[in-house]
């Protein structure tokens, strides 16, 4: 990463960044033992967004929003903190949370050929060589899945669902890079776009399964606030200035680090079982997400 300023504080933030997001899906897996996920989505952005709203009030940033900042809040309310989540929890019932991380990261892919055909973003061959060597290790990741998977155990759907959530955030991602978006302070953005997400989710959620529901074990709250306050409210500023300080192009490799902490916990916490076929898959989605970055303009 030349030219980029690594000081300490940048360095901290990224480790940092790696750890807390590499974790969020391992606790998203106790989040949809007792609760239905649609609810427990609900509950994780009624807190993010009330965290991120009063910090845009400490940071004396706008919460005004003109009628057309607040379509493209409500268009990213429900493409990524709703759909987008809804998706991903549902995913965990049938997935590994590492997996899901792994899958997940290959984002980057949808990122940038929706960026090319609506905003002319250039894509250059480093970045389809490293796009095409991760989906080759995420194909062996999911061989190796249908292989140790028993009968009905829903590998497909799954995988169909972390799919599904990935096209939705980068339509989300997409409408953060508008000139409408650009025009409003980060934090006030992404604090309607949460509010708008909560009654997205919720509206989901009571059509879907019912009236609210709530576990009241500590360790289901501590993960709540966990997930909204320093997985989404706390984490989400500290990556905009790493974008800041580094660059859009060399904070991404986050993307890469995030799977390998998810990986990890999987395999303590989960008995996530290996092979070669998987350790083999794995190392080929992480080298393609490295080579696909160092090519991304």
């Amino acid at each position: 990463m030349s030219g980029v300023s690594l000081t300490p504080r940048s360095i901290a933030v990224f480790v940092f960044l790696a750890l807390v997001w590499g974790s969020t899906w391992l606790v998203i897996k106790d989040q949809i033992s007792a609760v239905p996920s649609a609810w427990s989505v609900v509950w994780r952005f009624t807190l993010a967004a009330t965290v991120m709203a009063g910090f845009a009030l400490l940071r004396g940033e706008r919460l005004r929003l003109t009628q057309r900042e607040q379509a493209v809040a409500i268009a990213m309310g429900i493409f990524q903190f709703s759909l987008n989540f809804q998706l991903i929890y549902r995913s965990e019932h049938y997935l590994t949370s590492g997996l899901v991380a792994v899958v997940f990261a290959l984002m980057i892919v949808p990122n940038a050929v929706l960026a090319r055909l609506v905003l002319g973003a250039a894509l250059t061959r480093r970045f389809l060589a490293g796009s095409a060597i991760a989906l080759a290790g995420i194909a062996l990741l999911m061989l190796h899945e249908y292989r140790i998977a028993p009968p009905g155990s829903g590998v497909t759907t799954g995988v169909l669902l972390v799919t599904g959530a990935i096209l939705s955030v980068s339509v989300g991602n997409l409408l953060q890079a508008t000139q409408t978006a650009r025009g409003v302070p980060v934090v006030s953005l992404m604090a309607w776009g949460m509010i708008w997400g909560v009654f997205a989710s919720a509206a989901y959620a009571i059509l879907s399964v019912g009236m609210p529901v709530l576990d009241p074990r500590p360790a289901y709250l501590a993960g709540i606030a966990y997930l909204g306050i320093v997985g989404s409210a706390l984490t989400f500023p500290l990556y905009s200035q790493l974008i800041r300080e580094w660059g859009p192009g060399p904070a991404a490799y986050n993307g890469v680090a995030v799977p390998v902490v998810a990986m990890i916990l999987s395999t303590l916490f989960e008995g996530y079982q290996w092979s070669v076929l998987a350790g083999a898959g794995a190392v080929l989605a992480m080298a393609g997400l490295l080579v696909a970055l160092s090519g991304r303009k």
